[in-house]
């Protein structure tokens, strides 16, 4: 009875410290209304309106008798970009803002470890802070739905699930900084080519499966402050003035209570964007800010009746929301930030480390033994490019960078022969909004094969670093195909022939066709754009110091061709319209469905280490549609090296009153393992989220019937599966 009685009282207990929780949020939350509506009652007209556009790049107003500081925006998905003139796009010449410089997006999702997107939260948050920025331009988390959209590098994946969780993580550990995060682009920016005129339409379906999920956890789970309007429109109306997506799903949907801002000159209009839920407008092309939308032209649509004051002051309400929200009224109690500490570059490396993909390993040629090793062979530009700079809005003025061949030269040097040939040559050149300058970009050097190939003949082994740079992996245009450029295919193979000890490392942000070497190589490691720390990370790699431990955040396939867009003939759209025909089968649920062989799947990855997965089961076997399936099995390392694999469960749906994918990924885990080591893991799976959307209800339903969870470590190789029912 005792032991009963004490258990009673520490319920009762927690239950009411919930409690006194809950009611010390809701009265600061009053309190912060509280101050909002009295800022407001002592505004002009005008100084409200000042507060509601840009006055430089990327600044906003101060009104500095009301104590209202100046808002400072930056870009930086993967870094605090370097300071840029107040009135134009030069760079300021500032030598205190060299930054740390993660790996992008696609790299960050490579890892499929949200504790990483975690640690890179914090740590853009306090550069962020140290450069005394309120808000960072990111994450970006539009789909990948074709191999050739330019901003693929910056954007995550091809599903919806792996974006979430990695984006939420990131938007909170940002903003327990007190810098806002801003999500982008809102909504279906996937392509660049006319991305500032295009129209997208899609069925209700494929939005709500597909291109919705990020934002809305981003949102709803992840709490982001601030969300970025696309340039495109959707469904015939400007992302920024979308009433059906910022008024009914933003706002009413989703509770959005913060900031919405254009990307630079998306706003079209000031009463349309004004009446549809748009707060704040930036980077419009006229030179007086007195001219912009939602400046003088705004001030002048409220005193013609217009556009009511209350909207006005709904708008300027969320700007002041967020700036309370992340402390700009009390800098005593902000976040101060620091700049290029050793963690900040440990963190960086990390992701570099976590992100690379061993594609294929034939012969088990990696990792390489450097100590039984006399020469080694390093040929490629990406061996020595710097790529940190590149990729317009995302770069990043890094406060170094590290290549692989100074890497292996460091590392190495001193005990094995190191042979460099430059091999094929940056033939492209780039221009914002241009993809034309990457048609000079498939001549083949014969000279530099020639020495490559010479090169290869005397060394143990070679390591071909190719793949792309920012020429192609950039904001503004899109890739014109799949091909590796500069005649790197016709050098890989040549190189091979010489020496067939070969590596191809690639370093690119969106697929590449490996169709021309995946039979000519024995391995293949996939190593993104690195960041700071590119050339220490794919070292270790390489020498086994790491063990590869990213899967494919995307499809890899055979051709363009294979994938949906392409292959239904829709991409980049006719007439500035595009018709998202492949529906709700993006990437791999469209390869899967299809029964299409990719040249390596979604969620694919090798280790230098081999794992079983056994005794997969479920606590039940009948589930009702409000509870939670709770999956287990037991996970070994039965290798000989540390190593880290990414459990991947999917589930199937196979009898349906609609068609579904044949299988979407649900939950993942990365779990770490030392040799031997066996462990027990537990993934959670709420039954309403195995629902399709149902159009002609217009909501979401669970079918009752039979659903089989598949556990896996790629969307095509699933080890074990289960059947349950829902009632």
């Amino acid at each position: 009875m005792n032991r009963i009685l004490k258990t009673f009282l520490f319920a009762a207990s927690l239950l009411m410290m919930c409690v006194t929780n809950a009611q010390q949020t809701a009265k600061a939350g009053d309190a912060i209304e509280q101050k909002i509506r009295s800022l407001i009652n002592q505004m002009t007209l005008q100084e409200k309106v000042s507060l509601l556009h840009a006055n430089s790049k990327f600044y906003v107003s101060d009104i500095k008798r009301l104590g209202i500081p100046e808002w400072a925006l930056s870009d930086g998905p993967h870094g605090v970009r370097a300071e840029i003139n107040r009135d134009n796009w030069a760079y300021a010449g500032w030598t205190n803002d060299s930054a740390t410089c993660f790996p992008p997006g696609t790299a960050l999702a490579a890892s499929w470890n949200p504790r990483l997107a975690y640690e890179r939260g914090l740590v853009l948050g306090e550069e962020a802070r140290f450069r005394k920025k309120d808000i960072l331009l990111g994450p970006g988390i539009n789909i990948i739905r074709s191999p050739l959209c330019g901003r693929n590098f910056e954007y995550m994946s091809e599903d919806p699930l792996l974006i979430s969780k990695m984006s939420v993580a990131y938007i909170k550990a940002l903003q327990t900084k007190d810098v806002a995060a801003s999500v982008k682009h809102w909504l279906a920016n996937n392509q660049e080519e006319h991305r500032d005129s295009v129209d997208v339409t899609m069925s209700e379906r494929a939005l709500r499966e597909i291109y919705l999920p990020g934002f809305k956890a981003s949102v709803m789970e992840g709490g982001a402050y601030t969300v970025m309007a696309a340039y495109n429109k959707f469904r015939g109306d400007w992302c920024s003035e979308n009433d059906y997506l910022n008024r009914q799903i933003l706002r009413k949907e989703f509770g959005f209570k913060g900031v919405l801002m254009t990307d630079w000159a998306a706003a079209h209009t000031t009463v349309k964007a004004a009446l549809t839920g748009l707060d704040l407008e930036m980077g419009t092309d006229k030179k007086d800010y007195n001219e912009w939308y939602f400046a003088n032209p705004l001030i002048k649509a409220v005193e013609e009746g217009k556009v009511p004051v209350s909207v006005v002051d709904e708008k300027v309400a969320n700007v002041l929301r967020v700036m309370m929200k992340t402390k700009m009224f009390d800098e005593a109690i902000r976040e101060k930030g620091k700049m290029n500490t050793k963690e900040h570059q440990q963190a960086a490396y990390n992701d570099a480390a976590e992100a690379a993909v061993l594609l294929q390993n034939n012969r088990n040629l990696l990792p390489l033994n450097f100590g039984k090793l006399k020469s080694i062979a390093i040929i490629g530009d990406n061996a020595t490019r710097k790529h940190c700079a590149g990729g317009l809005s995302s770069e990043i003025k890094a406060l170094y960078e590290i290549t692989p061949l100074q890497a292996m030269q460091q590392k190495f040097g001193a005990t094995v022969k190191i042979n460099f040939a430059q091999g094929y040559e940056k033939q492209s050149s780039f221009k914002e909004g241009n993809n034309s300058g990457q048609s000079g970009s498939t001549k083949v050097d014969w000279k530099l094969i020639d020495e490559a190939v010479a090169v290869a003949r005397q060394s143990d082994v070679v390591i071909i670093f190719g793949g792309l740079n920012h020429d192609f992996d950039t904001e503004s245009s899109d890739k014109q195909n799949m091909d590796l450029p500069y005649g790197q295919e016709i050098l890989m193979q040549e190189v091979a022939k010489a020496n067939p000890n070969t590596v191809v490392v690639i370093i690119a942000g969106s697929p590449v066709k490996l169709t021309g070497i995946v039979h000519r190589v024995p391995s293949i490691l996939w190593s993104w754009f690195g960041g700071m720390e590119a050339g220490n990370a794919v070292a270790d790699l390489l020498s086994g110091k790491v063990n590869p431990s990213g899967k494919l955040p995307f499809t890899l396939p055979v051709s363009l061709e294979q994938s949906p867009a392409h292959a239904l003939g829709n991409f980049p759209g006719r007439d500035l319209k595009v018709n998202y025909e492949e529906d709700i089968l993006v990437g791999y649920r469209w390869f899967d469905t299809k029964k299409i062989q990719p040249q390596f799947p979604f969620g694919y990855g090798l280790s230098y280490t081999n794992f079983s997965i056994s005794n997969f089961s479920t606590d039940k076997s009948s589930y009702g549609k409000n509870e939670t399936i709770h999956a287990k099995f037991t996970i070994k390392n039965t290798g000989s090296t540390y190593g880290a694999e990414v459990a991947q469960l999917y589930v199937s749906d196979p009898v349906c009153s609609v068609l579904r994918p044949e299988k979407e990924l649900k939950a993942f885990e990365k779990i770490f393992l030392k040799p031997g080591e066996t462990k027990t893991v537990e993934m959670q799976v709420k039954v309403a989220d195995l629902a399709f959307y149902d159009e002609s209800k217009k909501g979401w339903d669970t079918e009752a019937g039979e659903y089989v969870l598949q556990l896996g470590n790629s969307s095509r190789t699933i080890f074990q599966r289960v059947k349950i029912s829902v009632k």
